[in-house]
């Protein structure tokens, strides 16, 4: 493919598209408001207000009675829900933003795809491979009619562009291997003993929602606004930690410039040992995708808590970037954060000049405001957002299948097409969850 052309396609496929002022008319004119549910009021809800003020917010859902007043002091004439699964009959609705505890997300996704409502889910998709496959597959089949989103804000950010750019149109020779990582470190030695009882305005039980129940104990509540899940996204039964969290961010990058769709045909990982209720702090894996129309077959690996891939250069400190991805090439290294890259190309090639710059005129167009891009899609679903729930949806599956892999301590052989583990009964086992009685996904 020759580049102009791979550039015309990549734009499309990326979901890059703007919405130029007075395109649209009529019912789907971005002037009509959305009717919005906004599940989940405080935190990262809140930071959703400003994208939300233009539309219509005809419903607010939160397990804390005081953050659904919160809220209310922002959107007063929404109806007022503590139950989501009541919220979402309400049938005035078009559209869902959700911003509870991961555990949930699921579940919130799949019942608004069957209610055809446009959802934004914030980050991860979901916390199991069965659930990512089952979402994804759903929205699928009701792409051309529904707009979602997974809140990976950053990848806003100009700079993803920019690294797409450089490594699709060769800065580092045939690309070969991907890596990304994360620092963050929050040990936890088990769930916490039952301390208290949950506060008259707080619905535990409907936080617990679909999984195992554990007793309250008000630690798992105690972080500030948009990092109370800080506290409780570590237990595996309410979170994926790191993989989840940061690494729906940082793997992003990776993504968005190397892969975009696909799923690993292979699968191994190691780190600390294993803690049944606890997800690791320190951990690696490394899997295979095969090739896709414009690159060859790549290695994927991620690495978090303290382990990190080997720097291409010992005056690189890989370590002073938190959170970063690094690709290689048969003719170099790119090096990148969410706001900054740098190239390393191999001594021979130090030059670059076999590196054919695009000009400026055909560079990649900014996402612009992240949230409104979504918004923008819900009223033409024509337009494509940046990350749809296929997009997330194999990106969170592939790192799910990563921890799957680390608490079985094998190499897996992975069938993407069934979802299935082909050598290993016991992961094949670990790809779905249970849960709590009078909880159903595909409600």
């Amino acid at each position: 493919m020759q580049r102009r052309d791979f550039l015309k396609t990549s734009a499309a496929g990326a979901g890059l598209l703007i919405l130029p002022s007075g395109v649209l008319s009529g019912a789907s004119a971005p002037s009509n408001k959305l009717n919005v549910a906004l599940i989940g009021t405080w935190g990262r809800g809140e930071a959703h207000f400003g994208a939300l003020q233009d539309e219509n917010v005809v419903a607010l859902c939160d397990v804390d009675e005081q953050h659904l007043e919160f809220g209310a002091k922002r959107f007063p004439k929404a109806k007022k829900y503590v139950d989501w699964r009541k919220c979402l009959d309400q049938k005035d609705i078009d559209a869902v933003v959700c911003c509870t505890a991961d555990h949930t997300h699921a579940f919130i996704a799949n019942w608004s795809l069957n209610r055809n409502l446009h959802c934004y889910m914030e980050k991860p998709l979901a916390i199991s491979v069965k659930e990512a496959r089952l979402v994804r597959a759903h929205w699928l089949r009701k792409k051309d009619k529904i707009a979602t989103q997974v809140g990976m804000q950053r990848h806003a950010y100009p700079n993803f562009n920019r690294v797409q750019e450089l490594i699709r149109d060769g800065a580092i020779g045939k690309l070969t291997d991907v890596y990304a990582w994360g620092n963050r470190k929050i040990p936890r030695p088990g769930y916490l003993p039952a301390e208290g009882e949950p506060p008259a305005h707080f619905h535990y039980d409907l936080w617990i929602g679909p999984s195992p129940f554990h007793p309250y104990n008000p630690g798992y509540f105690s972080g500030g606004p948009g990092m109370n899940c800080l506290q409780w996204n570590m237990y595996w039964d309410f979170g994926t930690g790191q993989i989840g969290d940061m690494g729906s961010h940082t793997m992003d990058i990776v993504w968005d410039a190397a892969v975009t769709s696909g799923l690993p045909t292979t699968m191994e990982a190691k780190g600390e040992p294993f803690n049944p209720e606890v997800t690791p702090v320190e951990m690696e894996f490394h899997c295979r995708l095969p090739s896709n129309d414009w690159r060859g077959e790549i290695g994927v690996h991620w690495y978090q808590g303290g382990a990190m891939p080997r720097s291409p250069r010992d005056w690189v400190d890989l370590n002073k970037i938190g959170h970063g991805a690094m690709f290689k090439g048969t003719k170099g290294y790119l090096i990148s954060d969410f706001t900054g890259r740098l190239v390393i190309p191999f001594g021979d090639d130090a030059d670059m000049s076999y590196y054919d710059r695009r000009p400026k005129d055909q560079m990649l167009p900014d996402v612009g405001h992240f949230q409104k891009e979504w918004i923008n899609a819900c009223k033409n679903p024509s337009l494509k957002t940046s990350c749809d729930f296929d997009y997330s949806g194999t990106m969170i599956e592939t790192m799910l299948l990563g921890l799957v892999a680390y608490r079985v301590g094998k190499k897996l052989e992975y069938d993407a097409a069934t979802g299935q583990v082909r050598n290993c009964p016991e992961a094949d086992e670990l790809l779905g969850r249970k849960y709590r009685q009078g909880w159903t996904l595909d409600g």
